[in-house]
């Protein structure tokens, strides 16, 4: 059985990636709220790499592990 680890990388590029556009240009994905990512979940996310990272944030979110961030954040 294959053992479900977080891709640490992954976690990383979530972590450093800002809004390039709109309201929240500028903001880091991890950091956009809860409920900007459920509009944008109903809306639609962008197509390539920008929707498949909000559609990970918008899980995240959804279930509470944005704990998973902390260590990863620029100071």
């Amino acid at each position: 059985m294959e053992e479900l680890f977080p891709d640490t990388d992954r976690l990383l590029q979530l972590a450093r990636t800002r809004m390039p556009y709109g309201k929240y240009a500028g903001v880091l994905l991890v950091d956009l709220p809860e409920p900007y990512l459920v509009w944008m979940r109903q809306k639609g996310f962008p197509g390539g790499e920008l929707g498949a990272m909000l559609a990970c944030m918008y899980e995240v979110k959804a279930n509470g592990l944005e704990y998973l961030f902390e260590p990863l954040r620029r100071r």
